[in-house]
């Protein structure tokens, strides 16, 4: 009988039956879901509350937390339990969703949107990590594309049952629509997925996530206030950049010390793994700050309500859901690591030019159609680069590679909403006080007077000055993702069409490099 903590074969891999994939699909499921739905419902959501000012934060906050908690909980699950580990992030996704739902002010909605994301952070990293052990990567690409099949929900409906929540019943549920789902998701997990018990020799490297946490947080509040809330040269500024530079460089030198590392360095010795990390960031940076422009655009601009305004986008999430289901039985054939992100990043670019055409006078159907482009390139590259992540990590490392790919992809969500979300702030205010005046400027922006509804009422002067500020303020939105997409498929130039690193588990050796220090026994 073979040592069970020494896998010798692909045979040895535990089982994952369907419920326990049900499961994990929807864990991450929740996390898109919830993107989905707040998406159309945050006009009105900012407007019952006031603080248009602050519309990004309330995007912002999820994703800096979820950014800051993926490669913790990654490494959680690799030490401990990657099943246990899933298990806790849905229960506390579940208590920001619920705190979430309650919020009575802008600035609690925020804050309860940063406990939602401390949660979400584990959701898809742990559902990747227990298909990554468990799937030989001949099959990851099949499993992935699963996950293409099961997303069509969130993808295509979320954005109409977050408009229909929002129009009929109250935005509120948009929230609470979570609670059923997520336990749902925890009773198929406790059922149907079976893992070895696990618990590491090392310890978590809480220093290293303290000054990773706070070296995004100060990253992202530099990105989001630097030549807006205060200039370039002011003495904020120059400390958060003080601090950005001090608490990352010191979490690369932590890093290279500890013995179990939040983000292994080890990872970054392949040249396709590190390239595949920088496109996950730029990718993320385009579609989190697209697809949270587009609605406030299609209410304020078409007049669509937030029902129509998901409807209006499905091109984008459709175009999304056929390329990561086209992308993953592309790359299981094999050499296709170069070719997919470069026609990833060709079709990004002409998709994010198109939105340029999107303005006042644009029909409705015409705007529906433009995002169809930008959703194919962006589904491309962001199931290439999750497969290449995937099959250059080893199994002992694969909750930390998962969570590192997830971990800059929403870095570069948050910083692009924070940048651009800036810059359309900004272009929306010149335009509203170069028309309307400074005081209106400021009952529209920040005393909550703007909302879809409310527009309808105001004279038509006052509505088509609203029209083309939203305009401009997606605009320079567009402008700054097509900057982002360009650089994008200049990346993608630098990737070699590499064969992926051996599997250790089916290595003709048999040895797990994660044995040699962690001995499992066998399942109950």
């Amino acid at each position: 009988m073979n040592d069970p903590s020494t896998p010798t074969s692909s045979s040895d891999r535990p089982a994952l039956p369907r419920l326990g994939v049900f499961g994990l699909m929807l864990g991450i499921f929740l996390a898109t879901l919830d993107g989905q739905i707040v998406s159309t419902a945050l006009p009105t959501i900012v407007g019952d509350l006031g603080g248009l000012d602050h519309f990004s934060w309330s995007v912002t906050a999820y994703l800096l937390t979820m950014a800051a908690a993926t490669p913790l909980w990654g490494k959680l699950g690799d030490l401990y339990g990657r099943k246990g580990a899933y298990s806790y992030s849905v229960l506390l996704f579940l208590v920001g969703t619920v705190l979430c739902g309650l919020a009575q002010t802008m600035g609690q909605l925020i804050a309860f949107r940063a406990v939602q994301g401390l949660g979400a952070g584990g959701l898809t990293v742990g559902a990747l990590a227990v298909i990554g052990v468990l799937a030989p990567p001949q099959e990851r690409g099949r499993i992935q594309s699963m996950v293409g099949v099961m997303l069509p929900v969130s993808f295509v409906g979320g954005p109409l049952l977050g408009g229909f929540i929002t129009d009929y019943v109250n935005w509120r549920w948009t929230f609470y629509v979570n609670v059923p789902i997520g336990i749902v998701a925890l009773l198929a997990v406790a059922k149907g997925v079976r893992l070895p018990a696990q618990r590491g020799a090392g310890r978590v490297d809480y220093l290293g996530a303290a000054l990773l946490t706070t070296g995004i947080l100060g990253l992202t509040l530099l990105a989001g206030w630097a030549g807006t809330t205060y200039a370039w040269t002011s003495w904020q500024i120059a400390a958060l950049s003080v601090l950005v530079v001090a608490c990352l460089a010191w979490f690369v030198r932590v890093e290279r010390r500890a013995a179990e590392p939040i983000t292994p360095p080890r990872l970054f010795a392949s040249r396709e793994f590190t390239l595949a990390q920088v496109l996950s960031f730029l990718v993320g940076a385009t579609l989190v700050s697209v697809i949270n422009y587009l609605p406030p655009y299609m209410q304020f601009v078409q007049g669509a309500s937030p029902t129509v305004s998901g409807m209006v986008i499905l091109p984008l999430m459709l175009g999304m859901l056929a390329a990561q289901l086209t992308t993953g039985r592309l790359m299981d054939r094999g050499g296709m690591e170069r070719v997919v992100p470069l026609t990833g990043g060709v079709v990004t670019v002409g998709g994010v030019l198109l939105l340029l055409l999107l303005g006042a006078d644009t029909p409705l159907a015409a705007a529906s159609a433009l995002t169809l482009v930008v959703g194919v390139g962006v589904g491309i590259l962001m199931q290439s680069t999750l497969l290449t992540t995937m099959n250059h990590a080893a199994p002992r490392d694969m909750g930390a590679a998962t969570g590192t790919v997830t971990l800059v992809r929403t870095i570069g969500g948050s910083l692009g909403v924070a940048v651009l979300g800036a810059v359309h702030s900004s272009r929306m205010a010149d335009v509203l006080a170069e028309r309307l005046g400074p005081n209106a400027e400021k009952r529209l922006t920040v005393g909550g007077e703007l909302t879809p509804a409310l527009l309808k009422d105001m004279s038509a002067g006052v509505r088509h000055t609203v029209e083309d500020a939203v305009s401009s303020g997606l605009h320079g939105v567009v402008v700054g993702a097509a900057a982002l997409s360009v650089i994008t498929f200049a990346t993608a130039w630098f990737i070699r069409a590499a064969a992926p690193a051996p599997d250790p588990v089916t290595a003709v050796t048999g040895s797990d490099p994660a044995a040699d220090s962690v001995r499992i026994p066998p399942a109950d």
